[in-house]
This record gives C-alpha cells, sequence and structure tokens, in this order.
C-alpha cells in the first residue's frame, strides 16, 4: 500500500561526494524513500505533505559505527582509567541488566544519540553471560521503539582479561579475579549463537544481526573460527576490537608469535564483512592485511584519548582503501554519544599524526566516514549514508538560525 507522498521543501542539502556549498533543492519522499532531488521552485505534486525546510540544513542521518548501549548506565563512571582498568570493572560496571533495565539502557543510548543527529548505530552488545534471543530482540525492540536502525553484534568471550594477559592472574594470586566471560563450553555457545541467528525475524535494514567476538586476546581460537563459520554460512558482518592499546598488540605477540591482525587472517576472521574497531597499534603489513581482505575500521577517536590508547592512523588507512566509519564507543569510556563530537575529534587528531596539512583528514571526508562510511561498515550502503533518490529518507534538519551556524 503506497502512502501520501512527503514533499520536503526550501532546505539546503548536505551529502557526501555532493557539492559543498550545500545547494537548495526540493526533496520528494515516498514511502520512506526519495524519489528524487529536484530543483528548487519545483511545484509539488498535489496530493503531496509539504514540509517546510527553509532556513535548514539537511544532512543524512548520522552513522555510530561503534557503541555499546548496555553500558548507558555507566556514563561518566571513570576518569583516569586505561582500557584494562575499565575492562577490570566490567563485571560491576556492566551489571547483570534485567531485561528491563537492557531496555532502558538501549532507549536512553538512542535518544541520546537521536538528539545529536545519529539514525543508524553499530551496537555491540553485552548480554552476560552469553547472549540470548530474549535478550538481543529487547535491544531490537527499544531500537525500533525510538526510530533508529541498527546492527546488533551481539559480544561473544571466552575468557576475562585476568586470562587475556600473559601472567596476568599468577600475579594477581591468591585473589580470585570477576570475570564476564562465558561459562559453558565454547561449542554450546556457537550452538546456541546459530539458533539466534536462525530464529531472528527483524527486517536486515531495521535492526540487523551480526557478530562481536569482543578482543582477540579474550576468545579462544575455537571461537573465532566457530564465528568466522557463521559469518560465512549466514553472510554476518563481524565486529572486533583489534588492536585498541599497546598492551594488546604486545600480548599479541607474545602469545601467537604474530601480530593479532596475521592470527585472525589465519583463523580466517578477516573479510569484507569484518569490522576492526579502534585499529591503533598497528603495523603498515597489518594495514595492508586489513586492506587485502577488504575489511574496514571503526574510528573511534574520542575513546582512544579518553583511555590513552593513542591515535589511529587512518590517513594510511585510508590511502590503503579501507574504508572507515566513526563511532563514539560507549558512555562509559566517551562520557557521551555525539556524533558531531566524534567527527570533530576525528578531524583534529589528524593533525597531530603529520606537520603536513596536506594529510590532515578534510571535514568532506570526516562527514563521508560519518555517513555513507558507517553505512558500508553496517552493509547497508545502499539503504542509508546519503541524501539520493533511492535512499531511505533518513534526514536530520539543522536550523541555520542557531548560534551554531552563524555566521556561514
Amino acid at each position: 500500500m503506497t502512502g501520501r507522498a512527503l514533499f520536503i521543501s526550501g532546505g539546503r542539502v548536505l551529502t557526501p561526494g555532493a557539492d559543498a556549498d550545500a545547494a537548495p533543492a526540493e526533496i520528494l519522499v515516498q514511502d520512506g524513500r526519495i524519489l528524487a532531488l529536484l530543483p528548487p521552485g519545483t511545484v509539488p505534486p498535489v496530493e503531496a505533505e509539504i514540509l517546510d525546510a527553509r532556513g535548514h540544513l539537511l544532512i543524512p542521518g548520522l552513522v555510530n559505527a561503534h557503541t555499546h548501549s548496555h553500558l548507558a548506565f555507566a556514563k561518566g563512571i571513570q576518569d583516569r582509567w586505561n582500557l584494562e582498568l575499565h575492562l577490570n570493572a566490567g563485571p560491576w560496571s556492566n551489571v547483570l541488566l534485567s531485561h528491563a533495565h537492557r531496555r532502558l539502557a538501549t532507549l536512553l543510548s538512542a535518544a541520546e544519540m537521536i538528539s545529536k543527529g545519529c539514525t543508524a548505530a553499530y551496537d555491540l552488545h553485552f548480554e552476560i553471560p552469553e547472549p540470548t534471543l530474549e535478550g538481543m530482540q529487547t535491544v531490537a525492540d527499544a531500537y525500533g521503539e525510538a526510530g533508529m536502525r541498527v546492527l546488533i553484534a551481539p559480544m561473544l568471550a571466552d575468557r576475562s582479561i585476568w586470562q587475556a594477559i600473559p601472567g596476568l592472574a599468577a600475579a594477581a594470586a591468591p585473589l580470585t579475579p570477576p570475570s564476564l566471560a562465558a561459562t559453558r563450553p565454547t561449542t554450546e555457545t556457537l550452538a546456541d549463537l546459530d539458533r539466534l541467528v536462525r530464529a531472528w525475524r527483524h527486517p536486515r535494514a531495521e535492526a540487523g544481526l551480526a557478530l562481536a567476538p569482543t578482543i582477540p586476546l579474550h576468545c579462544s581460537a575455537e571461537l573465532m573460527a566457530g564465528c568466522a563459520a557463521l559469518s560465512r554460512a549466514h553472510g554476518l558482518e563481524v565486529h572486533m576490537h583489534l588492536s585498541e592499546s599497546k598492551l594488546q598488540a604486545v600480548a599479541g605477540a607474545q602469545v601467537y608469535g604474530e601480530s593479532l591482525t596475521a592470527q585472525l587472517a589465519r583463523i580466517g576472521l578477516l573479510s569484507e564483512r569484518f569490522t576492526a574497531a579502534h585499529a591503533v597499534w598497528l603495523e603498515d603489513a597489518d594495514l595492508d592485511l586489513l586492506a587485502a581482505h577488504g575489511a574496514k575500521v571503526a574510528h573511534n577517536p574520542g575513546s582512544n584519548l579518553r583511555l590513552g590508547n593513542g591515535i589511529a592512523a587512518a590517513r594510511r588507512m585510508q590511502e590503503r582503501g579501507l574504508t572507515l566509519g566513526i563511532g563514539t564507543d560507549a558512555s562509559s569510556c566517551a562520557d557521551g554519544l555525539n556524533m558531531f563530537e566524534a567527527m570533530r575529534s576525528a578531524a583534529l587528531v589528524s593533525h597531530i599524526m603529520s606537520d603536513d596539512p596536506r594529510r590532515w583528514l578534510a571535514a568532506r571526508e570526516v562527514f563521508s566516514m560519518a555517513t555513507e562510511g558507517g553505512a558500508a561498515l553496517m552493509g547497508l550502503q545502499q539503504d542509508i549514508g546519503r541524501i539520493a533518490p533511492g535512499y531511505a529518507a533518513d534526514i536530520v534538519f539543522l536550523s541555520l538560525d542557531h548560534l551554531n551556524y552563524i555566521p556561514l
């Protein structure tokens, strides 16, 4: 059944790859899809509802390429933690959420993102001790209630940080450290995950399902290989924290005798469906390996700074043809889910990486990462991330009367 057309009139349209001057245009929308971009002054169809966009800049809905809605209640929980201290605090900062609390955490996250112009998110959601169909459906339903698109990647681990870092558990003896790792055999976890995937009924473009074996050192080879097999069998995206901290990179080389990236390639996880989150401590050979497999990167400059992890080499990634999206990470390690702040951070930290301004990320590049780049990470590059015919009408209105945009 076809609904009434919507005619968005009088706005200035800014979309990736288009004229940076944001030329005025009329937008014709039908059933949530953009039918046409028309010249200013075009007479609207008689039956169309007219939405006055004069005085507004229209941009595609921003895409948060990496976040964790389950940590909404942990906003501002820490001041001077590095990543490892943050992970150690997981058992008490990521409390055992009831499904009612899980819904609320997701709604809080979605509300904050929407208020900052974000309409889609790649959400790595942790349900303790293992993901369940009811838990993940709760997350999907909450995003739907808020009006956001989401790709939900249940987080998986069968080792805690105390098992992941060589010598750490022995150093803690005789104390018994807490753990967020799964308690059942990995084969049972993978079988349950396969059943979850097969039972998933949400539309892919509204609430899709992906996989998130959380950190290489926190996952056994069996778990990572099982996730790779599930990804191939069901065409699922895979999202993994890769070399986020220097400690992870050093420990990975000690445990595997090669880089974490090389280990993932050996196991079979790398593919065009794979997203590496953070990717701070990567050598050129690692970047080449990611590029050779068509993998993508979720750039999280705010949390990388907040946790003292360093700065990802975004320009070097681009030069290898890697697709980048921009993420806020979690409220617990970025103090909020503001994609405009994340974009600004991505631009500014690139200035530190080179004294040649030509190698800094330009505003148009960062905007592209936060829209069509994030859409590609979610596998929705044909649906969102642009204001163009055929794309979903996920459009953000920015008031040009706001003090932020004067005298633009």
